[in-house]
């Protein structure tokens, strides 16, 4: 068995990933009451919000209320997903409230043109301003690939494509590549081979992440799979939230504290609070007044006990 690493770096993206995927908009009172418990569980990455148009995501139309409103530890870096030129713009008129940006694209064509409307070119483009207008800022820039492991329109996607747009993206500028599997199309085998290939293509020089959801089961394992072929950052939603609202059938990312408590018991730090966790998913239950699917906020981590009834 291939030697795991020591320790790994989880973003916690409900508060972006997982709240615009909800079918009614969270009152913004609750999203900072969240945003401001999560980043006090030991995370020391967040995306909080996206400057999408609010007519088309508008579960996130108070991006800016919300960025205005937190109240976060110092050694938290906040991301914010920007789309494109304009919404960097509205962004940057808050610069001094977060720390990096997000930027995607599809690789698939399909559902590119179904998620933002561009071909995959004519986002290439639009992110290669952004990437240097955000350089321009001083922020730290992740690029995220979504589709990377499958399609739900065009199915398998293919790997050279996949790291061919990787190898655009950071010669462009971004920092980090994320690779999404949006749809949760990706197995084991297929993401152990992708993050081996991934980083003999890319070199040391950018950071390499797993977005995995959990639609068909298998994010834990892709997550093994990832960890044995060297990825060492990972992306995930406290109560399993989120997923990709454009294709029926797709369901949320995986659920941090699942994460969390996979990785501590495995032997491997994250510097997360798993009990801190837990209280945060069980809070967001409470406010989307509606039962979670993630497995250790309904059965509890492995050396956790049910209440004596009575």
């Amino acid at each position: 068995m291939t030697a795991l690493p020591a320790s790994v770096e989880i973003r916690e993206v409900g508060p972006r990933d997982g709240f615009q995927n909800e079918p009614e908009t969270i009152a913004t009172a609750d999203k900072v009451a969240l945003i401001d418990r999560l980043a006090r569980t030991g995370v020391k990455r967040m995306e909080i919000t996206s400057f999408v148009r609010p007519d088309v995501v508008p579960q996130l139309a108070d991006a800016e209320e919300v960025l205005a409103a937190i109240d976060v530890p110092d050694d938290v870096a906040l991301s914010v997903l920007i789309p494109n030129d304009r919404g960097l713009d509205r962004a940057l008129r808050q610069r001094d409230r977060f720390d990096e940006i997000a930027v995607f694209l599809s690789a698939s064509e399909t559902h590119n043109q179904r998620n933002v409307n561009r071909s995959v070119e004519e986002s290439l483009a639009t992110l290669d301003r952004v990437i240097a207008r955000a350089h321009g800022a001083r922020l730290r820039v992740e690029a995220i690939i979504a589709t990377s492991f499958g399609c739900p329109y065009e199915g398998r996607v293919d790997r050279e494509r996949v790291l061919a747009l990787a190898f655009h993206l950071m010669h462009a500028g971004a920092h980090e590549i994320g690779f999404g599997d949006t749809t949760g199309m990706a197995n084991p085998v297929q993401v152990g081979e992708h993050f081996a290939a991934a980083r003999a293509v890319l070199g040391d020089g950018v950071q390499l992440t797993a977005h995995f959801h959990n639609t068909r089961g298998q994010g834990m394992a892709n997550v093994l799979a990832a960890l044995q072929a060297g990825c060492t950052s990972f992306e995930s939603s406290f109560g399993e939230l989120g997923g990709c609202p454009v294709p029926p059938g797709a369901t949320g990312n995986i659920a941090s504290e699942d994460l969390v408590s996979m990785l501590h018991e495995m032997g491997i730090e994250t510097g997360i609070d798993l009990d801190a966790m837990l209280e945060a998913a069980g809070e967001v239950w409470r406010v989307l007044g509606r039962p979670l699917h993630s497995h250790t906020l309904v059965a509890g981590p492995v050396d956790w006990h049910p209440p004596a009834e009575g």
